[in-house]
């Protein structure tokens, strides 16, 4: 009478039973596998790192150290001076004020953006299909435009002598806008940015918006319509919900975008952006290459990029919850 080996055999003496030799390989495997995902990160972590990583390095070194001109020209080694240059910063009034504008500025753009895209991406979904191509064609060209090009096109327009604007607006009855500049008020001059920087965003967030729109189910939208729900009650109960999760992204990234605010009001003033139209990003830039204080200006920049970081750890544990969910 022969015997039938089962897949778990005990060990002489009634110990515990063990599995059989091919299924005690499947958690290596599976250890091996875990592993693969960093294997192939690791050509993209290394590029990242020499690409971002040695100039960050050496701009906190520089914050803690006394770089001047006459160390830059010399090759000499600046002195340390430790949390100085943080000192004179954090206690600077102009610093606070730059950093009021630049986060009351990000708010403003973020809000108008984020409404206009969803606006857009809401009315793309009830017009015909090949109206809705033209406006994604459209919106790419727009987005495709680089930063400096819009900017200079948008310094054109608003030019006090052979500006667009000012001809348009003086067909208007009571309107002289002769030689006018947009940059003396500086409410018009955050107007003209604004305008430019919403512009520019709205294509990557009404295109974005609409894609996430094709997810929302039309049995839902359909069967709240029946019951008598108005349109603003189904964007409020279905279409919003849904939509949170990728809302909440593409408003983070909008902050981190606009937060960093430098070509626009830098190429609409010419370079030489006034105080009252200073972001952190071109006060750091220009501390440091208008003043040749270059550790202020470093100081400044590892400021911004703690501020910068807030915002970015926010996004990925965004990311990481979504993914939890999938």
């Amino acid at each position: 009478m022969s015997v039938v080996e089962s897949p778990t055999t005990r060990r002489p003496g009634g110990s515990t039973p063990h599995r059989a030799p091919g299924r005690a390989a499947r958690p290596r495997r599976r250890r091996q596998g875990a592993s693969t995902p960093w294997l192939l990160v690791i050509p993209t972590l290394l590029l990242l790192a020499g690409l971002l990583g040695y100039p960050l390095i050496r701009m906190i070194v520089l914050s803690f150290q006394n770089m001047r001109l006459r160390e830059l020209l010399s090759g000499r080694t600046p002195a340390w001076v430790g949390l100085d240059n943080y000192t004179k910063v954090l206690t600077d009034s102009v610093f606070w004020t730059v950093v009021g504008r630049t986060v009351l500025f990000t708010i403003v753009c973020v809000l108008i953006s984020v409404f206009i895209g969803l606006g857009i991406a809401l009315l793309m979904r009830r017009v015909a299909r090949g109206v809705r191509l033209f406006m994604i064609v459209a919106m790419m060209f727009v987005w495709a435009l680089p930063q400096l090009v819009a900017a200079q096109i948008f310094r054109w327009i608003t030019d006090s002598d052979f500006g667009v604007l000012n001809y348009v607006l003086n067909f208007l009855p009571g309107v002289n806008f002769d030689n006018h500049s947009w940059f003396v008020n500086p409410w018009q001059g955050w107007g003209v940015i604004t305008t430019l920087v919403v512009w520019a965003g709205i294509p990557f967030l009404a295109i974005t918006l609409n894609a996430g729109l094709t997810q929302v189910p039309k049995e839902l939208v359909e069967a709240a319509t029946v019951d008598g729900a108005t349109p603003w009650q189904v964007l409020r109960n279905i279409t919003l919900p849904i939509l949170k999760p990728l809302i909440t992204i593409v408003t983070t990234l909008s902050v981190i975008w606009d937060f960093g605010l430098f070509t626009q009001n830098w190429a609409l003033r010419d370079g030489h952006p006034e105080p009252q139209f200073q972001t952190l990003a071109t006060y750091s830039y220009t501390q440091a290459f208008g003043q040749s204080r270059y550790s202020i200006g470093s100081a400044i920049s590892v400021i911004t990029v703690l501020l910068m970081l807030g915002v970015m750890a926010f996004y990925i544990r965004q990311m990481f919850k979504i993914g939890e969910v999938d």
